[in-house]
């Protein structure tokens, strides 16, 4: 059963959350510049093979970083749900019903919420009453 975060509990634990979602989107884009440069034509010159090889170490080595942070964030018991916006979504309830608090990196505060099916475009800001008393379950 998922953790459910009250809109308080889940801002404070922002300045966390921010450190490993910057982690998370920088090795995210160093792995997709490796990614690059191992399917280059450059690639094809490499006769020894001696770059092909380097490169999928370090490909490994990102790919493990990237999987152990977000493992990070799932320990915490919330959802990662985007490496270009660093999106993080928390359990949580309003009027009674299950949805997702909604953050993304940048974001000062946790501003926004969608239903649990509506994902990321379904982003609502959250209620004015809300935001003021802390919210959620």
């Amino acid at each position: 059963m998922p953790k459910y975060f009250k809109l308080e509990e889940a801002n404070r634990m922002l300045p966390l959350l921010r450190r490993i979602v910057q982690d998370i989107v920088g090795a995210h884009g160093q792995l997709l510049q490796k990614v690059e440069e191992y399917r280059s034509p450059s690639m094809e010159l490499d006769l020894s093979g001696e770059r092909r090889r380097e490169l999928e170490i370090e490909l490994q080595e990102l790919t493990d970083r990237v999987n152990g942070y977000v493992g990070e964030l799932e320990g915490l018991g919330v959802e990662f749900k985007g490496f270009e916006e660093g999106l993080v979504d928390f359990h949580a309830t309003l009027d009674g019903r299950p949805v997702f608090l909604c953050w993304k990196l940048g974001e000062e505060s946790i501003e926004w919420w969608h239903e649990e099916d509506a994902g990321y475009a379904g982003r609502q800001r959250l209620p004015a009453q809300v935001q003021g008393t802390g919210g959620g379950r």
